[in-house]
Parts: C-alpha cells; sequence; structure tokens
C-alpha cells in the first residue's frame, strides 16, 4: 500500500487518489490542481480505506456460542429432555413437562476471522476454531477472595434465588468494581456509600437503594453472626429522605379500562394482568409461580420467597381459574419481573391510565383496599398478601385453611 494516496494523471493538472485492495486498484479523481485543497477532500476517503483493511485483518476475536439456538419452540435434548433456549439461558424440562434446571446457553469461544482471505486456510468466516474448556474458563476466571465466599455463604443460607439473587450479585458486583476489588474486611462505610450515590446518580429512590444494598448488608450480618467479619459497611449507610413517591390504588374506572383493553396483550401478559389484580401478589411472586397443590378441592400456589414472612400459600381465585391451565406443570409465566414491569407500565400508559403514581404495583394496593373495605380481618388480608413484620405467632402451625383463605381472595374481584 502506497503510503502516498494522492499522484496526477499524465496531463491532468488535477490531483487523483489511488487505493489499493484485493490486488486492484481504485483511482477517483478529486477535482482540484490545488494540493491542499486534493489532501482535505481525501482524508475522509482515507480514512475510510484504512478502518476497511483494518477490519479485514485476521485476527483471533472472542464471541458467544449458542449450546442450543435460540427459539421460542421446545427443543430435543439429550436423555429424552426438552429445552427451552434463549439467548442466554437454557431451560431443561422432563418428559411430565415439570422443570428439571436451568443453565446459561454456551459460553465464549475463539474464532479466527479472515483466515481464508490472508492465508488461504479453509476455516469459514467467524466459524470457532477452539472453545474454552471448564479447565481454560477456571484458569481466565477471577480467583474468588473471602469476600465472594460471604456473599456465597448468604444466599444459600437464606436460599435467595431468581430475581433476587441476580439483584444481590449485581449489587455485589458494582461494590467490586466501584472500591476496586476492596475486600470486605477492610471496607468502611465510605466504600459502602460508593453504592448508594451510584444508585442515586442513576435516579433510585431511597426505598429501592435500601433494597438493593439490603443483600450486601444482611450478607455481612451473616457473616458477623458466624465470626467471619466485625464490621458491615452496609449498616445504616443510606440517608433517611422524604423521595419515596406514593403509589395509588387503581379506581373501578381504571379496572374497567384494563379490561377492556387485555387484547392489546398477548395471552401470557393478559393471563398475567389477571392474576396480580386477583390476588394483589407482587410481579416477582407470579414469576414464581411453577406448580400446585389442592387443600378439600381448592387449589392454590406457594409463593414469597423475598422474605421469610412473604412465603405464602395463595388461592387461585376463581375470576382467574377459567385462564388457568388445568394443572400448573412448570413455570407459569416465562422471562423475568423487570422486563415485564417495564411492558406492563407501558400498557397502563398507552390505554390512559397516565397518573405516575398508578403503576403495576397499584394492584397490590387495590386488593389490601378491597379486603378492608369488606371487613377481612388483618392477619387474613397479611395471610394472602404477605406479612410486612415477622411476628412470633405467625410461626406455629400452618396457618389458616386454605378453604377461609379462599372465600376472603375471591372477594378481591377482578
Amino acid at each position: 500500500m502506497p503510503r502516498n494516496y494522492l499522484f496526477r494523471k499524465n496531463g491532468s493538472s488535477n490531483w487523483s487518489v489511488r487505493f489499493q485492495g484485493d490486488g486492484k486498484d481504485t483511482i477517483k479523481s478529486l477535482g482540484t490542481s490545488n494540493r491542499q485543497e486534493a489532501e482535505i477532500i481525501a482524508g475522509p476517503l482515507i480514512t475510510h480505506h484504512k478502518a476497511t483493511l483494518l477490519a479485514l485483518k485476521p485476527r483471533f476475536e472472542v464471541a458467544w456460542r449458542f449450546e442450543f439456538e435460540p427459539s421460542e419452540n421446545m427443543q430435543d435434548a439429550p436423555y429424552g429432555e426438552r429445552v427451552l433456549a434463549s439467548k442466554t439461558e437454557l431451560k431443561f424440562f422432563g418428559p411430565d413437562g415439570r422443570l428439571l434446571r436451568t443453565s446459561p446457553n454456551g459460553g465464549p469461544a475463539v474464532q479466527f476471522v479472515n483466515a481464508a482471505r490472508r492465508f488461504g486456510i479453509p476455516v469459514p468466516l467467524g466459524e470457532p476454531m477452539f472453545s474454552f474448556t471448564e479447565e481454560t474458563k477456571a484458569q481466565a476466571r477471577p480467583k474468588p477472595d473471602e469476600s465472594d465466599d460471604i456473599l456465597e455463604t448468604y444466599l444459600k443460607h437464606a436460599n435467595v434465588t431468581g430475581f433476587y439473587e441476580r439483584e444481590a450479585r449485581t449489587a455485589w458486583a458494582l461494590y467490586k468494581q466501584l472500591t476496586d476489588n476492596k475486600p470486605l474486611k477492610n471496607a468502611t462505610r465510605d466504600d459502602g456509600r460508593k453504592l448508594v450515590e451510584y444508585f442515586a446518580a442513576k435516579g433510585n429512590k431511597s426505598a429501592s437503594i435500601r433494597k438493593k444494598i439490603g443483600w450486601l448488608n444482611a450478607a455481612v450480618n451473616l457473616a458477623i453472626d458466624e465470626g467471619n467479619l466485625k464490621f458491615n459497611p452496609f449498616s445504616k449507610i443510606v440517608p433517611k429522605r422524604d423521595d419515596g413517591q406514593r403509589r395509588l390504588p387503581f379506581e373501578d374506572i381504571d379496572i374497567r379500562n384494563v379490561k377492556r383493553s387485555l387484547g392489546q396483550l398477548n395471552k401470557s401478559d393478559q393471563l398475567l394482568i389477571r392474576l396480580l389484580g386477583a390476588t394483589g401478589m407482587r410481579l416477582a411472586e407470579a414469576f414464581e409461580i411453577d406448580s400446585e397443590w389442592k387443600e378439600r378441592g381448592v387449589r392454590y400456589c406457594v409463593v414469597g420467597s423475598k422474605t421469610e414472612q412473604s412465603t405464602r400459600r395463595v388461592p387461585l381465585p376463581i375470576d382467574v381459574l377459567p385462564y388457568l391451565p388445568k394443572k400448573i406443570q412448570g413455570p407459569l409465566f416465562e422471562g423475568s419481573p423487570r422486563p415485564a414491569s417495564k411492558r406492563l407500565n407501558r400498557f397502563l400508559k398507552d390505554i390512559g391510565i397516565a397518573d405516575r403514581r398508578k403503576v403495576i404495583h397499584s394492584f397490590r394496593h387495590r386488593a389490601q383496599d378491597r379486603l378492608r373495605a369488606v371487613g377481612c380481618p388483618q392477619d387474613i388480608r397479611w395471610a394472602l398478601l404477605g406479612h410486612e413484620k415477622r411476628t412470633i405467632a405467625e410461626g406455629y402451625g400452618e396457618g389458616f385453611p386454605v378453604t377461609l383463605l379462599k372465600k376472603w381472595i375471591d372477594k378481591i374481584g377482578f
């Protein structure tokens, strides 16, 4: 490749620019006899040409290689299993349709790009030459320190899974990034406050920040109880601010509007709206449902892994039963709560519920108000919607009969 791209053709006073690629010359007249003007005109063309050459150079790249091609349909898997593959996750189901396990869909692989162009090596463009083995993955992965063990111990001890596990791990990874992997035994409250400042800069309210940091706070408290740490850098670091936005319950006119507009949603989101409206459960709790039980002929599910006092039996309301499968034998809803929240809140706005204080969580406030209005005792409301505080009496026995809970939950209505 000539270093001087500009030249004059024989017999011409104008400057031209010459590019070489694939053994061919490409020549373009710049339409000026002034050298400085020619350099200015040719500048962007030369930059683009250099970028093209750089992109065509043979090189190694790390790419993600799927174990199963992502698809909305079930695929056959070894040992008689079936698998539902997304771009990030695999869900394996048994012959009875029950969810067996989840795992990442594939892993990183090294590919040699543009080998055939330069060297004649018969490797198709983008075809991985070799994948990372478990051994090479382990070598590349940073070795966990004692601080990582503290989080792992807590997640296992408290049986934190699903969305909440991901939220806890995200907060922990962010802490490590903001503090340059500072060990917890050396951390101060100022280190913990870096998380507060980060979340606040992202627009999170105090309650949301307290919730996200709460996972790390709880993990360190457990480590202190077990004698592995002496100080908690996440304790009481979120300032008290009156910045929370009070959520409003849906009114009857809102519910009528929602029901008239359900056809704008897919079948899964329609069912999700009906379930939230008729039970008052949290959005994340609906995504926990993967099975059901019966007590004296009443169908119910168990939700509430967020906290110990949230775990409860919820009868399936009469207004939802016609839209449910005959028996729940696997996840009732695919995906995760966060994108569903954005999707459904956008739906509310699109159908004219413009008050920002009315969101999907407003179904829960409505359920509380509806139960109060019909004289539902407080302890039964707690049993249906989940306790806000742990009580001593709550730990005794199995709680109210599902048949009694069914009588009251049907009064919420949708």
